[in-house]
């Protein structure tokens, strides 16, 4: 018997040292409009279309009984990625806002152009156009 359930991916949550500095470099890097903010700076979210990305503070975490890690930049275990018509525009202007290069604009065989940048926190985020190859 097979049961049917709808799921749908409803938000992601990164564990920040800072939130409001997390949120300020989402909006100034990527355009992302900012949603839900808690009153004292602990919890954030920003709006990308289906699926909210937030932020929620390490401190918030820990009086919650967790025990956030934080992001390897030398090893990172997954990325975020955000598709744009512009990858170069788009890489420039989240280097203005304070991300680190990672990996410059490059065409992949695969028909799709990428490139890698690094948050404030260390966060792996990938800037791509759509894939054209079919």
């Amino acid at each position: 018997m097979t049961i049917r359930m709808d799921i749908k991916l409803k938000y992601v949550i990164l564990f920040v040292a800072d939130m409001e500095r997390s949120t300020k470099f989402y909006a100034d890097a990527f355009g992302l409009p900012t949603g839900f903010i808690v009153d004292g700076g602990d919890y954030g979210e920003m709006k990308t279309g289906q699926t909210t990305l937030s932020f929620s503070s390490l401190k918030l975490m820990q009086q919650l009984g967790k025990n956030p890690g934080r992001p390897d930049t030398a090893s990172p275990i997954f990325e975020i990625a955000f598709e744009v018509d512009d990858v170069a525009g788009a890489l420039e202007r989240a280097l203005r806002a304070g991300a680190r290069l990672v990996q410059d604009v490059k065409q992949e065989s695969w028909g799709q152009t990428t490139s890698y940048v690094h948050d404030p926190d260390g966060y792996l985020v990938e800037i791509c156009s759509p894939v054209t190859a079919s």
